[in-house]
């Protein structure tokens, strides 16, 4: 009966969340944003006009022109067809956010909630691991790890290795925040009480407190999918990513010196860039709100 019970609450509790989303504009509009980029991702094979990398434009005699209704975002110098390169980035970009926000989330999950549930050396040792993840320059690491690797895999798994690296040294904050609230709700009473009842310590975790503590992973989740696209367009803009694989900061890089003649190469993923960081960004901030304890009806 009290299974029954806290199973009905919790259901409650995010059909409040549900209504309170629904209200917030802003979280609309950030969610519209990121449906549409999803979107395209999904039909990017379809919607665009040459395959990714396709020289084509050059040998039709459109290389270096503006954009017009056969090329709607341009071309570069080189011939590539900048409206085709921005769908085929969309796909990559966002399989680097989504899945790095995944196994970040899976990895901060499991460490904070060990850090948090076990008390003495364990605990001690969870939480010097992730203080020091927490406070090393990821970026530079990341530019690092991507230069000496990037000559050891085969062509093709570029991303793959980006979106390794990238959950190997962001888990930290997910895994913080895990292991606070796991110190919070283990105290709680029913939890408790299943303990009372013989639960041995796995199911006390990954049964009743770690779906309990869900509310605030899934919004730094959100938001950290924002922040590893734009980390992505930084080592791709920086020269370190996969120069075989269409990705938005891979056109920033080959747009940019050519910023003041040929803008329209950097423009149109630049502005990808931030329609996209944008929607994530707002979609966790309604996240945020809907979610939060103290604002709830």
């Amino acid at each position: 009966m009290t299974e029954k019970t806290t199973k009905r609450r919790a259901a409650s509790q995010w059909a409040v969340a549900w209504r309170r989303f629904r209200r917030n504009k802003s979280a609309l509009l950030g969610t519209t944003i990121v449906a549409f980029f999803l979107l395209v991702a999904i039909l990017s094979q379809w919607i665009a006009p040459y395959p990714p990398r396709s020289y084509e434009p050059l040998y039709e005699g459109a290389a270096g022109t503006p954009p017009s209704w056969q090329h709607p975002f341009g071309v570069e110098t080189s011939g590539i067809d900048v409206f085709s390169e921005v769908i085929h980035g969309t796909r990559n970009d966002l399989y680097v956010g989504l899945t790095a926000a995944f196994l970040t989330m899976i990895l901060g999950i499991l460490i904070g909630a060990l850090g948090g549930y076990f008390r003495g050396i364990v605990s001690d040792i969870v939480l010097g691991v992730t203080q020091v993840f927490f406070v090393i320059p990821t970026l530079l690491l990341i530019l690092l790890f991507a230069r000496i690797f990037f000559q050891l895999v085969f062509h093709g798994f570029g991303l793959t290795l980006i979106v390794l690296i990238l959950s190997f040294f962001g888990w930290s904050g997910t895994a913080f925040i895990v292991r606070g609230e796991t110190i919070r709700v283990r105290e709680m009473d029913f939890v408790q009480a299943a303990r009372s009842l013989g639960a041995g310590s796995k199911r006390l975790l990954f049964r009743h407190i770690v779906p309990n503590i869900l509310s605030p992973v899934i919004v730094i989740t959100t938001l950290d999918i924002a922040g590893f696209i734009l980390t992505e367009v930084i080592v791709s803009f920086l020269g370190f990513g996969d120069a075989n694989t269409t990705t938005w900061g891979l056109l920033l890089d080959e747009g940019f010196p050519y910023v003041r003649t040929n803008w329209w190469v950097a423009l149109f993923p630049g502005l990808a860039v931030v329609f996209s960081v944008l929607g994530f960004n707002l979609m966790g901030d309604g996240l945020s709100d809907a979610l939060n304890p103290r604002l709830r009806e």
